[in-house]
């Protein structure tokens, strides 16, 4: 017997990467379980190739034209891993049995507001695990999940020769600026690292890359920002000897890789249960700690609202770069 199951997380890239543990372990401990996933066409790239989805349902336009294809596939449960008014509105029309993601704004709101912590110390994918209880899922301990398609593979071959005996992926981008080392800090950190640097993120990151290559000393740098597509730049991350990135979708795909990860972080904080889903001795945060202002967004902005960024500014470089050689 079937037990058709829509699982809804309409954005970002590195949250649609967060949701897989839910997918495989629903897909997997369910007896004759079929998932549906549905998110914005434009991330169809970050499931399009996970095995453990049956079909992939895409918001591309009206959100009406959405919910009558799921209304056709006639599913028994929903499970709302972004809980939020398009979600609501989806769950409302269909009538299904819903469970939702408890996205804890009271506690965020607190912690952002008063600096007041009352956060759960819980990463967030165990807090979507959780929606699925009722179905006795369990944690299978087995991380996050990210496929690429055969055709999206980079040959290690294809890089420039210089990368081609191991490599630092150093993923620059971000969401939102607040987020992001500044360029001559990220220039400084890439003299120091002992092995070349390929620099990541998408198309709107290409200046800010060369402005990094023009000010560092390392002439092994090679600017892959907007050369390459998603799964391409994860294939890149996946042969990596190590990964250095902000808050972003590379570093949870680089998670899904069990890459040893240097997270640095900026206005945000690890507390709001979003840092990397991997082993202690695999990863190293690095913050400023104890600002008054931060965090200053439970998301982030584009400039740093007291104009100093100094929980970006702060953070020691030559720190982040001696654990990186230790590993390496």
């Amino acid at each position: 017997m079937k037990v058709k199951f829509i699982i809804l997380r309409f954005s970002s890239i590195g949250d649609i990467v967060l949701t897989t543990p839910v997918i495989r372990c629903l897909k997997e401990q369910v007896e004759g379980a079929e998932i549906h996933f549905v998110t914005k066409k434009k991330f169809a790239s970050v499931v399009a190739d996970n095995p453990y989805i049956d079909k992939i349902h895409l918001l591309d336009g009206k959100l009406k034209s959405l919910i009558e294809e799921l209304r056709q596939e006639e599913c028994d449960h929903i499970i709302d891993l972004h809980h939020n008014l398009r979600t609501y509105i989806v769950k409302k029309k269909l009538g299904l049995f819903a469970f939702s993601f408890d996205k804890i704004n009271i506690q965020k709101w607190l912690m952002v507001q008063f600096k007041i912590n009352k956060l759960p110390q819980k990463h967030i994918v165990d807090r979507y695990l959780e929606t699925c209880r009722l179905f006795d899922v369990t944690n299978d301990g087995k991380g996050l999940d990210f496929f690429i398609n055969p055709k999206n593979e980079i040959e290690i071959s294809q890089l420039p020769s210089f990368l081609q005996n191991g490599y630092i992926a150093l993923v620059i981008g971000g969401m939102h600026g607040t987020k992001q080392m500044p360029n001559a800090k990220l220039a400084e950190l890439s003299n120091k690292l002992n092995l070349p640097v390929v620099l990541l993120g998408g198309p709107d990151d290409s200046q800010a890359a060369e402005s990094i290559i023009n000010e560092s000393k390392n002439a092994n740098i090679f600017n892959a920002c907007g050369k390459y597509n998603l799964q391409q730049s994860a294939s890149i991350v996946k042969q990596a000897k190590l990964v250095i990135a902000h808050d972003t979708g590379l570093m949870h795909i680089a998670a899904a890789f069990k890459k040893r990860i240097i997270s640095i972080w900026g206005n945000t904080i690890p507390e709001f249960g979003m840092y990397p889903y991997v082993s202690d001795e695999n990863q190293a945060i690095f913050e400023v700690k104890g600002l008054k202002c931060r965090p200053c967004s439970k998301i982030g902005y584009k400039k740093c609202p007291k104009g100093h960024h100094n929980c970006m500014n702060l953070i020691d470089v030559n720190k982040i770069a001696e654990k990186a050689n230790s590993w390496i």
